[in-house]
């Protein structure tokens, strides 16, 4: 114990008391999926996805991300996946939906670790901890876009997929999903600049070719949405009216997975049941 007459001695036992104890090591061999923010992380217990025979209008998709994931599970060469287009139709769902999947036969191959644009500045401390473990790694970014303020995570980003003398190590591949194919989002002082335009176009495509596999997710049609909303609503036992879930999601923008989800949602919350 320290001095209590000491004054400096008091003011360190005051300080040490009001900082929180350091919380226990993570174990990156345990869990199936993993949250990396501003140099922390929090284990994820359990990964919640959708069967994959729940997943629609989305098959070459499916098959393509399955097979490049269940490669890396199983520590063949696997490529960095880009998966790219209109809103909600799917393209977060199948990665955590293949990755469940593959976990439910090899739990301890492969895990899942989400990071947000903020967190790419710290790339190399997240490798360092991970590199060294004998599991492998999907980090996965959602809804990708970069600003003008994101200038090092763009960087960071694109030395670890490729041009790196530090690069990623073998046992982790990265996942990214974006609403854009070009994945830079623009802004209207490009639109007045053709020269700064074309720079930062060029930058997107840089980024967008260090992709190994990037696939098109596109609105879907009607006949494919009514699809989406039986394969939901079938499991729960929830008759639906093909006219009223059309309505609904024309309602709130064009038919997509989401918007069939959100519709039987509501037929569920009516019949009083849980989906």
């Amino acid at each position: 114990m320290t001095d209590q007459g000491d004054p400096l001695a008091r003011i360190a036992d005051a300080l040490e008391r009001l900082s929180p104890a350091p919380g226990p090591e993570t174990d990156w061999r345990l869990s199936p999926g993993y949250v990396w923010s501003n140099g922390e992380v929090r284990p994820v217990e359990t990964i919640i996805a959708l069967p994959l025979d729940r997943l629609k209008g989305i098959e070459r998709q499916k098959q393509v991300v399955v097979e490049n994931v269940a490669r890396h599970a199983r520590g063949a060469a696997a490529h960095d996946m880009l998966l790219w287009g209109a809103r909600g139709m799917g393209k977060s769902a199948l990665l955590r939906s293949a990755v469940a999947a593959i976990q439910h036969d090899t739990s301890e191959r492969l895990a899942l670790v989400q990071l947000d644009v903020a967190s790419l500045t710290q790339l190399p401390t997240l490798f360092d901890a991970i590199g060294g473990i004998d599991r492998r790694f999907l980090l996965y970014l959602d809804d990708l876009a970069f600003d003008r303020s994101d200038e090092a995570a763009l960087r960071n980003l694109r030395s670890a997929l490729e041009g790196s003398l530090c690069p990623r190590p073998d046992n982790v591949r990265l996942a990214v999903t974006s609403n854009h194919r070009a994945i830079l989002a623009r802004d209207s002082s490009d639109q007045a600049d053709p020269l700064q335009e074309r720079d930062r176009m060029d930058d997107s495509l840089a980024l967008a070719d260090r992709f190994g596999l990037r696939l098109g997710f596109h609105p879907c049609d009607k006949d494919t949405y009514l699809a989406i909303v039986a394969a939901h609503a079938d499991p729960a036992g929830l008759a639906f009216d093909a006219d009223e879930a059309l309505e609904w999601s024309r309602a709130r923008g064009p038919l997509s997975g989401r918007s069939a989800w959100q519709y039987v949602v509501e037929i569920a919350g009516r019949a009083g049941k849980s989906v």
